[in-house]
């Protein structure tokens, strides 16, 4: 019998170290899937490598513990390859997670519920839907655990190695286009980096329109043609479709897989499989795909590098931007981060010379960025008292017009879905807040419903007030489902659409109104910002920001960035076809034109906004002059969290050397923004440290210890630690 270390998802908090001791008939090699038993239930595990210097388990009494036996090991799928299990252990061990919970987190679910004789079945149908032949059928009598482990490697180098699909002939291949001397020169740098010992990480920070989708095209071309697979990474599902498009049309006679939650559980586990076992030449996926198994891995790309969606934001806190660049140097395959309004971290490491910085400056077809024009709302005309001001600035809704007569689309940029953020009696001052969290319902007007988009708790409107019984209860403020009504009064006889999260709730819904977009059938597209990125809207040629400067104050510091990189993005949507770009505007409503942000957002200059932003966060010691992790928790009351964490701060400080004290910040707890969630109060605690291996070692020590610390303060209902959090 043979001693096995395997990963498992033990109980968050339990004490239980990364990996369990099983016994085994066989030495099944590191990565191998195993079904185990753990306490009274079977799971899914992963064979780890041991630890050489682990002592052996032994009772209190010092006799040998007696261990549990492996069920059964999944000897029909090649072992995970050690890259994947280093990326797994990296990523547990800098966002203080517990190994098994990463690992077996990042497995399609469908495959932890299947025994070896469900996963052969699965893997049969693979190879039938691409037309392979079946594998041989496992014998009953296995082999020595030693010839098992050589043939199980040997299995897993050849299905790596051979190529599976039909190679694109010449008359399949399509017609690409020309390449700009910029995208040529970018093109150039990198697949110069192929044949480098250890190829750099890119970024390339590109304009809206100037060809980055083109240049991801030539780059996975070269990596197919020296037998390599790309992986390329987007912010959010809606963006997938399109992009998958791009590649298949490109790539005729190649294998291609999508990774994201919009799949079945069944697709997603034939998907990953494909990849895993070499079938796929090209996967495509949200920030999850970077955990993706590829055997001949040979690009990465990221789009939209900038997207907070990368960051996972429950469980394992990870940032798969920052992953894609961890693995790219693990695996020596080049990384590109693509986006016309990088990170402040990604651009300082540019700056620095940590990535390398490759610029396309001009849009395909000498096509010129939309002319952005800022609206003063305090000088525009007030509304009879008692009248709600109108949506649009005279000046914004007869530029619309404009377009209208003209055949044009207009896009309008609203960050808030619903018909209006609350409801108030206008007698006693009631407002629709939400019982169980410190924020307000949204009045939905098509349903007629007031809900929380934070707890989900949905009721009908009232038909009156509940506290005093008046009828006249009003909304405040605006959504795009409201705007989209008055679009409809203002604009008679025009084409009004909006896509948010209410229409594209049902399946294909997203992809129907995109392509009647495309098609040229709406005239006025309202949209929150899952239509200001990514997208080819080729007749639009105004973009409007309706209410910008509800994302600009609030107490994060990030604020700025996120605001400037979204109008960014969505002026970028306007004036795609070069012919109609120098007719093309983007307008601003604002009520404080005089911020720096719109003034360099008026000249489309990055460089000087960044450069400005860096300033300030190098003055203020913010990142990325500074590595921050914050702590945290929910309770029933809100007595109880703030005690928790201080406490937590007080463990944190006795764990630190005496000289490193003052190296370490750590701020008061804070209520966030939305205080209360679904019944419970949630506090956060912020850590600063100057230096990011200093802040590592604290949270190395400091992590094991809050278990016990927990058990002290009765009420904490959770509590975890997000190591370079985006929202603060």
């Amino acid at each position: 019998m043979y001693r096995l270390a395997v990963a498992v998802d033990t109980p968050q908090h339990a004490g239980l170290g990364d990996v369990l001791d099983y016994e085994a008939a066989d030495a099944w090699a590191p990565g191998t899937l195993v079904r185990v038993p753990l306490g009274k239930r079977e799971t899914l595990g992963v064979v780890w490598q041991a630890d050489d210097d682990a002592p052996d388990a032994s009772a209190a009494d010092g006799s040998p513990v007696v261990l549990k036996a492996v069920i059964e090991a999944l000897g029909s799928l090649p072992p995970l390859p050690p890259a994947w299990c280093a990326l797994v252990s990296f990523t547990a061990r800098y966002y203080q997670r517990a190994l098994g919970e990463v690992a077996l987190s990042v497995l399609p679910p469908e495959l932890r519920k299947l025994d070896d004789a469900g996963l052969l079945k699965r893997l049969r149908k693979l190879d039938k839907a691409l037309g392979l032949l079946p594998p041989p059928a496992p014998k009953r009598k296995r082999k020595s655990a030693a010839a098992e482990v050589a043939q199980a490697a040997e299995i897993a180098t050849e299905l790596a190695v051979e190529p599976h699909d039909t190679p694109t002939t010449a008359a399949e291949a399509p017609q690409r286009p020309p390449l700009t001397p910029e995208q040529d020169t970018v093109l150039a740098s990198l697949t110069a980096d192929f044949n480098a010992a250890q190829p750099a990480c890119h970024l390339l920070h590109g304009v809206t329109g100037s060809g980055k989708t083109e240049v991801y095209l030539r780059a996975a071309e070269h990596a197919l043609s020296i037998g390599r697979q790309a992986l390329v990474l987007v912010p959010e599902i809606n963006l997938t479709p399109q992009l998958e498009q791009r590649f298949a049309e490109r790539f005729p006679g190649r294998k291609l897989v999508s990774l994201h939650s919009g799949l079945t559980a069944a697709q997603r586990l034939q998907n990953w499989l494909a990849a895993h076992l070499g079938h796929a030449d090209l996967v495509l996926g949200t920030r999850l795909a970077i955990f993706c198994p590829l055997p001949r891995l040979g690009l990465i790309v990221v789009d939209e590098e900038h997207d907070p969606s990368y960051k996972q934001q429950d469980g394992a806190r990870y940032s798969a931007r920052d992953l894609a660049v961890y693995r790219g140097r693990l695996e020596r395959a080049p990384v590109v981060l693509g986006s016309a309004t990088p990170s402040l971290e990604s651009w300082q490491h540019a700056q620095t010379g940590r990535y390398r910085l490759l610029t396309m400056a001009q849009r395909v077809g000498q096509g010129v960025l939309p002319a952005v024009r800022i609206i003063d709302m305090k000088t525009q005309p007030r509304p009879p008292r008692g009248q709600e001001p109108p949506a649009l600035a005279p000046p914004l809704l007869a530029a619309v017009k404009e377009r209208i007569e003209r055949g044009e689309q207009s896009l309008l940029f609203l960050n808030r879905r619903g018909f209006a953020p609350v409801l108030h009696c206008t007698a006693c001052d009631w407002k629709s807040g939400c019982p169980h969290c410190s924020a307000w319902r949204v009045f939905h007007k098509l349903d007629r419903t007031l809900r929380c988009h934070h707890c989900g708790f949905t009721e009908r409107v009232p038909r009156a007030c509940p506290d005093c019984g008046n009828q006249d209860i009003q909304p405040m403020g605006r959504g795009t489902e409201r705007l989209e009504e008055q679009m409809a009064e203002a604009l008679p006889g025009a084409r009004v659409a909006r896509i948010d999260a209410d229409t594209t709730r049902l399946k294909g819904t997203l992809e129907q109104q995109l392509a009647a977009v495309h098609a040229g059938d709406v005239d006025v597209l309202i949209g929150t910002q899952m239509v200001t990125k990514g997208h080819d809207f080729r007749r639009v040629t105004l973009v409007a920001a309706v209410n910008p400067d509800s994302a600009l104050f609030t107490a994060d510091f990030r604020a700025p960035e996120r605001l400037f990189a979204t109008l960014m993005q969505a002026g970028g949507r306007a004036g795609r076809d070069a012919e109609a770009a120098a007719r093309s505007e983007m307008w601003v409503q604002t009520s404080v034109p005089e911020h720096p942000l719109f003034a360099a957002l008026r000249k489309h200059d990055f460089d000087a906004f960044a450069a400005s932003q860096l300033t300030e966060r190098d003055m203020a010691g913010l990142p990325p002059f500074s590595h921050l992790a914050l702590l945290r928790c929910e309770a029933r009351e809100a007595a109880v969290a703030e005690d928790f964490l201080k406490a937590a701060r007080d463990l944190a400080r006795s764990l630190l050397p005496a000289e490193q004290l003052t190296d370490v910040m750590f701020y008061a707890p804070v209520p966030p923004h939305v205080a209360k969630v679904a019944g419970f109060e949630r506090r956060q605690m912020l850590v600063e440290g100057p230096t990011r291996p200093l802040l590592q070692r604290l949270l190395a020590v400091w992590t094991p210890a809050l278990p016990a610390l927990r058990s002290q303060h009765k009420g904490i209902v959770r509590w975890a630690i997000d190591v370079d959090p985006l929202s603060i």
